[in-house]
């Protein structure tokens, strides 16, 4: 049985998109995507590569939730120095985008650190246009999910939140065997730790650039956000906004 799966099939893609859209009006999405940094020892081999921005050694693991805090993928391999948008770029995850596995239609939504693409939304880095003021509004309560959901993840298992005294390779492991566990629990119901936002490992890429984006993707986020945030909808506003019940989660599984 798999206990990390991302949703390829319509039913349960629909079940994604309709909880994420009870966030904040935001149609279409089936995961929330970042990167956050889990710290280890200096290795004793390429050192300097795990030394992240914030000038300790770690590996950066590109996770991906659901709106009921599920994990649909994990990739925790990477060295600390590297910049989420090519773990993303160089991902299975983004090899199913573009050969169709996922369905078109579906979208991910990341931070400005991440590549803008037809399926991985980010926010408007300018805004002019009511349309784009709304969407990034929605963007920012919606992708919020992932940064409650690693929170609730490192909370659950506390070593995620210490320095790791193994070897690269086997941490790597650990972490998977984290959110593989992670998604047990979720599946079993078993109560979870309360829900904070990641705040603690400055997953945030505000002080890095924007990596580039096709212009096919600028004019689809374009014409996404005149379609869907041209008036100012129901779920527009984040004091109309909650987080999802941690009551209620679903398996996961595709």
């Amino acid at each position: 049985m798999h206990f990390i799966d991302f949703p390829t099939t319509p039913r349960v893609i629909q079940q994604k998109q309709t909880q994420f859209m009870q966030i904040a009006g935001f149609p279409r999405v089936v995961g929330a995507i970042d990167g956050t940094h889990i710290k280890i020892i200096a290795p004793s081999i390429n050192e300097d590569v795990y030394v992240n921005r914030k000038r300790y050694h770690s590996i950066n693991t590109q996770v991906v939730f659901d709106a009921e805090y599920n994990i649909l993928d994990v990739v925790p391999k990477w060295p600390g120095s590297t910049h989420d948008a090519r773990i993303f770029t160089e991902s299975g995850l983004n090899k199913h985008f573009e050969t169709g596995l996922v369905p078109p239609g579906c979208h991910l939504l990341g931070d400005k650190g991440y590549p803008l693409r037809r399926w991985l939304l980010t926010p408007f880095s300018r805004t002019v246009t009511e349309a784009q003021i709304n969407y990034n509004r929605a963007h920012r309560s919606t992708r919020s999910v992932v940064e409650r959901g690693i929170g609730q993840w490192k909370r659950r298992f506390h070593i995620l939140h210490s320095e790791i005294r193994y070897s690269p390779e086997k941490v790597c492991r650990i972490i998977m065997a984290c959110a593989i566990l992670h998604n047990i629990c979720k599946k079993r119901n078993i109560p979870s730790p309360p829900t904070l936002e990641n705040r603690d490992d400055g997953d945030e890429d505000g002080d890095e650039s924007t990596p580039a984006s096709t212009r096919d993707a600028t004019g689809h986020r374009q014409h996404f956000a005149i379609l869907h945030f041209s008036s100012c909808m129901s779920f527009g506003s984040e004091s109309s906004t909650r987080p999802p019940s941690d009551a209620h989660s679903s398996s996961g599984q595709s």
